[in-house]
């Protein structure tokens, strides 16, 4: 069954013939490599590009061992372009071709060659990849399948599909995998042998145990304001560790830099400052950080933040934890200062949109609890609220947007509803 990944096509078409070497990152087992030599490769077929001006490796097939050597490799490639035309080269696991920074960069000189790439060792895995290519990359990065993707191929009602994909979370192998306990292997598997190999490897870390405690710590608490000093008294606390702030920072760029985990600063609102600690950290996956805690602690409202975080990333925009203060007067005429949180500020070019996350309301009383940080936002910028149970997209007295989760993930235009 192929799962329909259109967004990042799309992203690959824009970009064709742009001059650059276009290179797909994201965590391993996303879909890269089928986007690739699959997706992509389709699509040049299907819009008259012919099967002898694709050329194809994957560096990984013991088939093609020999052009691992950059010298083999590159004789073979320049062998291919025989004709006038564009020449695609879609190659995959490029980083076990030698010198493959160099061996691309000559490729690129030749007017004729469009280079589309994947990898999957620690540098590709890590946000500093497209600096390897010295200003001639352009980075299409692919994050897990969206919950609209999932349901593409999910047989079954959406909130049976909404309950599958918080607790196993998106990534292709493990979501066409049949069974329960299949799906809960191949992530402790993904986890144990893939992830946390590739980001010790990369970094040389010594003490794993302690990342791998501070990586628990940080899957316990999605989408909790939390800072190296408020981990490090934790550590101290619970482990009677002497880990330093200067330490636990390091691993947490270390996580943010492979993929596993994102932060969301904290944005004054009304200031138009950024503050720069404490941050929010967010799973790219919900599966992986459901594995990493033994799928305990399933807090749907928690998980709901995550992925609403996870699909405003999707759709390209920067998602901040906003921060408004406002005057509150008690009941002898004392005035003091509150400050109220938004869950987010997502902001895309001219685009900007507030956004609460909440579970459930019940009740007025909740409904008012969470609009009135958006209410105290004084800009004309539009505001939101998902939540589980709004029957149907609705505007209160106040102009605000009310809508479900459903509403918000299965249609991508939702935020200008």
């Amino acid at each position: 069954m192929e799962i329909s990944r259109d967004a990042y096509l799309q992203k690959l078409v824009s970009r064709m013939h742009n001059g650059l070497i276009k290179v797909v990152t994201g965590i391993r087992r996303c879909g890269k490599s089928y986007l690739l030599c699959n997706i992509f490769k389709n699509y040049l077929l299907s819009h008259g590009v012919s099967e002898d001006h694709i050329v194809e490796m994957a560096f990984d097939d013991r088939e093609n061992l020999k052009y691992r050597d950059p010298d083999v490799f590159y004789s073979f490639a320049k062998s291919q372009m025989v004709e006038d035309g564009i020449y695609y080269f879609l190659l995959d696991e490029v980083q076990l071709l030698g010198s493959f920074e160099s061996v691309l960069n000559g490729l690129l000189r030749r007017s004729n060659a469009d280079i589309y790439v994947t990898g999957s060792n620690a540098r590709f895995l890590s946000r500093d990849v497209i600096t390897e290519f010295r200003g001639r990359g352009d980075e299409v990065h692919m994050q897990p399948l969206s919950f609209s993707e999932f349901m593409s191929q999910y047989q079954g009602d959406k909130l049976s599909g909404w309950n599958e994909y918080i607790l196993y979370g998106g990534l292709p192998p493990v979501v066409l995998a049949k069974e329960p306990e299949h799906k809960i292997e191949m992530l402790d598997s993904l986890f144990s042998e893939t992830y946390i190999s590739d980001i010790v490897g990369r970094n040389k870390i010594r003490n794993v145990g302690e990342m791998e405690d501070l990586l628990n710590i940080i899957a316990s608490n999605i989408g909790t304001l939390t800072s190296p000093t408020k981990l490090q008294a934790t550590f101290k606390s619970v482990k009677k560790s002497k880990i330093t702030a200067t330490t636990i920072t390091k691993y947490l760029n270390y996580l943010s830099d492979s993929y596993l985990i994102e932060y969301a600063k904290r944005y004054d609102i009304k200031g138009k400052a950024y503050i720069e600690t404490p941050l929010k950290y967010y799973f790219t996956d919900l599966g992986l950080r459901n594995a990493r805690i033994n799928f305990r602690q399933i807090e749907i409202p928690h998980s709901m933040e995550n992925v609403i975080y996870n699909e405003l990333r999707n759709r390209g925009f920067n998602a901040d934890v906003g921060t408004v203060v406002i005057s509150v007067k008690n009941q002898w005429g004392s005035v003091s200062r509150k400050q109220l949180e938004v869950d987010f500020v997502a902001n895309k070019g001219s685009k900007r949109y507030y956004i609460q996350s909440a579970y459930a309301i019940p009740d007025d009383v909740k409904l008012n609890q969470e609009i009135r940080p958006l209410k105290a936002i004084d800009d004309s910028f539009k505001k939101i609220v998902i939540t589980s149970d709004a029957p149907a997209p609705f505007y209160s007295e106040n102009g605000i947007l009310t809508m479900s989760i459903f509403d918000f993930l299965l249609d991508k235009n939702s935020l200008d509803f």
